[in-house]
C-alpha cells in the first residue's frame, strides 16, 4: 500500500496541506479522551475493590469523662461483633485520624485541639447485606452518638458518575472517528476533481479503478501516518505534563493517576487505527466516485 510508483501527482494538492493537521488534532482529542477513559477505569476498579467491603463507625464526641468514652466504645465494639457478616472491628486512634485530615488541614499540632469523632474501621464478608436500619439503632442504643458511614452508598454514586464521564469520552473518540471520515471523503473527493483529467487519460489506457483509489489511499495512509503521529507526541506530552502537577500533590487529596503498558500501548496505536480508518475511507470514497463517472 505504501507504493511509492504513482501516475497522479497527489502531493500538490490541497489533501497534504492541511489532512495531516486536521488528523494530528483528532489525534489529540482522541488520545486524551482514552487515557481519560483508562485512567477513570482503573480508578474505579482500585476504589470498588478497596471501599466496597468495609464499613466506618463515627462515634460523635460528647462532654464526659474518657471512661464513658471508652465503654461507648467497647459497646459500639461488641455490637459490630455480634452482627453477622462482619468479620474485623477496630478502632481507629487519634493519631491515625490525624494522619487521614493532615493532607486537607495540615499539621494541626495536638490532636485534642480539635474535637475528633471516634471512628471504628468494620471489616465485611465478601457480598455480606447488612441491614443498616436495624445496626444504626443498635449502634444508638449500646453507645450514644454512633452513627454508620456506609461507604458503598458513595461509592455508586460516585462509580455512576464515573460511568457518565467514562462514556462521554467514548463518544468523543467516535465522533472523532467520524469527523475523520467525513474529512478524508471530503478531501478525496475534491482531489479526484482536481484530477478528473488525469483520470480519464489513465482509463483509456487501461487503469482499473483499484489502481487508481490504491494511489489515492497509499497518500491519505502516509499523511494519516504523519499526522497521528504528531498529534500522539502532543497528547503524551499533554498527559506526562498533567501526570507530573498531579504528583507534586499532598498524598491523599488526588488519586493516583497513571497508565499502564497495555494504556500506552493503546494509545499508541491510535494514530495506526486512525490512519488505517482515513485509508479505506479514501479507497472507498474513490471506488465509490469512479463508478458514478463511469
Amino acid at each position: 500500500m505504501l507504493t511509492r510508483r504513482t501516475d497522479l501527482q497527489l502531493e500538490r494538492d490541497a489533501l497534504g496541506r492541511f489532512l495531516p493537521w486536521q488528523i494530528a488534532f483528532m489525534v489529540y482529542l482522541a488520545a486524551l479522551a482514552l487515557a481519560g477513559a483508562m485512567v477513570l477505569n482503573a480508578t474505579m476498579a482500585r476504589w470498588n475493590k478497596g471501599i466496597s467491603g468495609v464499613l466506618t463507625v463515627q462515634i460523635a464526641p460528647l462532654e464526659e469523662n474518657a471512661q464513658k468514652e471508652k465503654k461507648r466504645i467497647k459497646a459500639a465494639l461488641e455490637v459490630l461483633g455480634s452482627t453477622p457478616g462482619v468479620i474485623h472491628a477496630e478502632s481507629i486512634g487519634d493519631d491515625e485520624i490525624m494522619a487521614l485530615l493532615e493532607p486537607w488541614l495540615g499539621s494541626l499540632g495536638v490532636a485534642g485541639d480539635l474535637p475528633l469523632p471516634h471512628l471504628i474501621d468494620v471489616e465485611l464478608e465478601d457480598g455480606a447485606n447488612l441491614d443498616m436500619a436495624d445496626l444504626s439503632r443498635r449502634l444508638e442504643a449500646a453507645a450514644p452518638g454512633a452513627s454508620i458511614d456506609d461507604h458503598r452508598i458513595w461509592l455508586k454514586k460516585l462509580i455512576r458518575l464515573m460511568e457518565t464521564v467514562k462514556g462521554l469520552a467514548v463518544l468523543v473518540v467516535a465522533l472523532v472517528c467520524l469527523v475523520t471520515v467525513g474529512t478524508v471523503a471530503f478531501t478525496t473527493r475534491t482531489g479526484l476533481a482536481i484530477h478528473q483529467d488525469a483520470i480519464e487519460v489513465l482509463h483509456h489506457i487501461g487503469a482499473q479503478d483499484s489502481y487508481i483509489a490504491k494511489q489515492f489511499a497509499s497518500r491519505v495512509l502516509v499523511l494519516g501516518l504523519k499526522g497521528g503521529g504528531f498529534g500522539l507526541a502532543m497528547a503524551v506530552a499533554s498527559l506526562l505534563g498533567v501526570g507530573s502537577l498531579a504528583s507534586r500533590m499532598e498524598t491523599g487529596v488526588l488519586p493516583a493517576i497513571s497508565l499502564s503498558a497495555l494504556h500506552w500501548a493503546a494509545l499508541i496505536a491510535l494514530p495506526l487505527a486512525v490512519a488505517m480508518v482515513a485509508m479505506l475511507t479514501a479507497r472507498m470514497t474513490v471506488t465509490r466516485s469512479l463508478n458514478k463517472m463511469m
